[in-house]
C-alpha cells in the first residue's frame, strides 16, 4: 500500500512540473502591451512617451587588447630577439677568455654528422669544439666547420654604440 502512495505522489508531482514548464514557458515578452510614461517637458506640460517591454539592450562595449601582452604568443617571435651582448663574466667558460683570432686549429674531423674540430689557446691548452659551441669573449658562435676552416660568428659594439656582427674564420695551417 505503500508503494502505490509513492506511485501516486510523483505522478501528482511530475503532473504539476510538466503544467508549470508549460505556462511558464509559453508566455511571450514580445506580445505584452506597451506602457505610457508621462515625462515632464519645459512649463508644466507633459509629453506621453511608449516604452516596449522589450527594450533593445545597449551594444556590448568590445574590450581593446592592444596595449596588453599575448599569452600565448611566442616569446621568440613577437618582435625582434635581444640577443647577448658580449660582457665580462666571472663565469666564462676557459675557451671565452681569449679572442677569437688568438685560436689556433689544430684539426679537423669532417664528414660525420657533426663535424669537430681542435683548436688551441695562446696558453696552449685545446679544445674540442662543434658547430654551435661558444668561443671568445664576444659571445662567438661557432657557426660551420668545413673541411679546412672554422667560421665563427660573434657580436661587437662600436662606440656609435650599433650592434655589429661579424664572422671570424679561422683555417687549418697546411702541411709543408
Amino acid at each position: 500500500m505503500n508503494l502505490k502512495t509513492n506511485n501516486r505522489f510523483s505522478a501528482v508531482v511530475s503532473l504539476v512540473l510538466l503544467v508549470m514548464t508549460h505556462f511558464g514557458c509559453s508566455a511571450k515578452e514580445g506580445n505584452a502591451p506597451p506602457r505610457v510614461v508621462k515625462s515632464p517637458v519645459g512649463t508644466g506640460s507633459f509629453v506621453q512617451r511608449k516604452i516596449s517591454s522589450t527594450t533593445a539592450a545597449p551594444p556590448r562595449e568590445r574590450t581593446d587588447f592592444t596595449d596588453r601582452k599575448d599569452p600565448f604568443r611566442s616569446y621568440l617571435v613577437a618582435g625582434k630577439a635581444k640577443l647577448p651582448l658580449p660582457s665580462a663574466s666571472e663565469h666564462q667558460l676557459p675557451i671565452q677568455k681569449y679572442e677569437v683570432n688568438q685560436f689556433k686549429v689544430l684539426g679537423i674531423i669532417a664528414g660525420l654528422p657533426m663535424n669537430q674540430a681542435m683548436v688551441q689557446d695562446p696558453v696552449g691548452k685545446s679544445y674540442v669544439i662543434k658547430e654551435g659551441a661558444m668561443i671568445g669573449p664576444g659571445n662567438g658562435v661557432v657557426v660551420k666547420i668545413r673541411e679546412r676552416s672554422i667560421e665563427v660568428a660573434e657580436q661587437y659594439r662600436e662606440e656609435s654604440g650599433r650592434i655589429r656582427k661579424r664572422v671570424v674564420k679561422l683555417t687549418l695551417p697546411r702541411k709543408e
